[in-house]
C-alpha cells in the first residue's frame, strides 16, 4: 500500500473520528489534534510496510499515547506544522459515523460563530489555514490567528455543550463549497453528513440545504471539460446532469417549503431548482430566479446575493438593467468585476467586456476560473481586433 492510497482509501475516512475520540476521552481539542497529525504521520510511515487489522483502533491508540507525550512536553509540537503540510490532511468521515459529533462540539457557545466554522473546517473537514482564509476572504495571518485563539478557547472548557444548529449548518456550506470548486473533495462527505442531519432534526433549512448541496452536485458532471477548463452554466451539457439528484432536491425541497419556515438555503435552493428545470439556458425562468433573489435579500441582506440577484436582472430585464443593479454595490465584492464583464459584453460593449475580464482574471479565486476569464478576454480582444480590420 502507498501512502497515495492511504490518504485515498483510509486516512480521510479515519483522521474525524479519531479526534472526535480523543476529545471524548478527555483531551483538550488543541492538543488532540496535535496528537492526531502527529499519529497520521506514524501511519503514513507504517502502513505502507504492515497495515493494523483495525485502522481506526491503532489510530485511536497511536493517537492517545501523542496526546500524554504533548501534556508532558510542549517542545514535541516544534515542526509539527510544516511536517503536517508535507502529508496527507486531517479529512471527514469516520467509518463510526462520530464526526457529526464533531462538528457540533467544535460549534461551541463559547466560541463565536466565524471562529467555530474556521475550527470545524480545520479540525474535521481537513482544510489547511490558507484555504480557510480564501473561503472568508482574510488574510492567512489573519485566519491563523483566528484559529489559534479558538483552539486555546476550546481547549479551556469541556466539549459537552451541543453548539448553535445554524452554526453547523454554515459549516457544511463552506465545505461543501470547497469541495465542490476547490483542490479538495469535500462536496459528496458534506452531502452525507446533511443527510444525517436533516433525519434527525427535522429542521427545513436543514432539509434545503441538502436539496441545494443535491441540485448543485448534480449538475457537477457538466462543469468542467476534459482539460478542466470551467464550462459556464449556460454552456453546459445538460444530458449530463444528474437526474437522479436532481429529482431528490426537489422533492426534499417541496417537503421543506411546505412547512411554511423559508430560509437562506430554501431560498438557494429554489433557484438552482429553477436552473435544474429548464431544459436549455434559452428556457430558464429569470424572472422567478430575481423573485427569489428577492426573498433571500430580503432574509440575509447579503452584498454576494444582491450581485447574483443583479446578474439575473440582466437575463431577465436586459444587461442594462443588469448593470443598473450593479451600480450600488462594492466592486471589491467577490466576482463583482467578472458579473460587470459579462453584462458589458451581453450590452455590447466589447472594449469594456475585454478589460473588466481581463481585471476579473487577475482576482480570480481558483485556476479553472482564471483560465475561464482570461479566455473570454482573449477572445474578446480578437473580436476587438477582427472588427478593426
Amino acid at each position: 500500500m502507498t501512502a497515495d492510497a492511504l490518504d485515498a482509501g483510509r486516512l480521510r475516512d479515519l483522521i474525524p473520528g479519531v479526534l472526535a475520540a480523543l476529545v471524548h476521552r478527555g483531551a483538550d481539542f488543541a492538543t488532540a489534534e496535535d496528537a492526531v497529525q502527529e499519529a497520521l504521520l506514524r501511519a503514513v510511515d507504517t502502513w505502507p510496510r504492515r497495515q493494523p487489522d483495525d485502522p481506526k483502533g491503532w489510530l485511536i491508540t497511536t493517537a492517545w499515547r501523542c496526546f500524554v507525550d504533548l501534556a508532558r512536553s510542549e517542545s514535541a509540537r516544534r515542526n509539527r506544522e510544516l511536517r503536517v503540510s508535507e502529508e496527507p490532511a486531517a479529512g471527514p468521515a469516520a467509518a463510526e459515523d462520530e464526526t457529526l459529533r464533531l462538528y457540533f462540539l467544535c460549534a461551541h457557545p463559547a466560541l463565536t460563530s466565524a471562529s467555530a466554522v474556521a475550527l470545524t473546517l480545520r479540525a474535521v473537514g481537513g482544510l489547511t489555514t490558507r484555504q480557510i482564509a480564501q473561503a472568508y476572504l482574510v488574510p492567512e495571518a489573519t485566519m491563523a490567528q483566528r484559529i489559534s485563539r479558538a483552539k486555546r478557547t476550546v481547549s479551556e472548557v469541556r466539549l459537552d455543550t451541543p453548539g448553535d444548529l445554524r452554526t453547523v449548518l454554515r459549516v457544511l456550506y463552506l465545505v461543501f463549497n470547497e469541495g465542490y470548486s476547490g483542490d479538495i473533495d469535500l462536496a459528496a462527505e458534506a452531502i452525507r453528513l446533511t443527510r444525517q442531519l436533516t433525519a434527525t432534526t427535522g429542521d427545513p433549512e436543514v432539509a434545503g440545504l441538502l436539496a441545494l448541496f443535491l441540485l448543485h452536485h448534480a449538475r457537477r458532471p457538466a462543469r468542467l471539460r476534459a482539460d478542466g477548463s470551467l464550462v459556464p452554466l449556460a454552456e453546459q451539457d445538460r444530458e449530463l446532469w444528474r437526474r437522479d439528484l436532481i429529482a431528490e432536491g426537489v422533492m426534499i425541497l417541496q417537503a421543506a417549503l411546505a412547512r411554511d419556515r423559508l430560509g437562506e438555503y430554501q431560498a438557494q435552493a429554489a433557484i438552482a431548482a429553477l436552473h435544474a428545470d429548464a431544459q436549455t439556458a434559452e428556457e430558464t425562468d429569470w424572472v422567478q430566479i430575481v423573485e427569489w433573489y428577492d426573498e433571500l435579500v430580503g432574509i440575509t441582506g447579503s452584498p454576494i446575493a444582491r450581485l447574483n440577484r443583479a446578474v439575473a436582472v440582466g437575463e431577465a430585464d436586459g444587461p442594462q438593467a443588469g448593470l443598473a443593479a450593479l451600480a450600488g454595490l462594492d466592486p471589491e465584492l467577490p466576482r463583482y468585476t467578472a458579473s460587470a464583464a459579462y453584462l458589458h459584453e451581453r450590452a455590447g460593449d466589447i472594449a469594456t467586456a475585454a478589460r473588466l475580464y481581463v481585471q476579473a482574471a487577475d482576482r480570480a479565486q481558483n485556476l479553472a476560473e482564471r483560465n475561464h476569464l482570461t479566455l473570454r478576454a482573449a477572445v474578446l480582444h480578437q473580436q476587438l481586433r477582427d472588427d478593426g480590420s
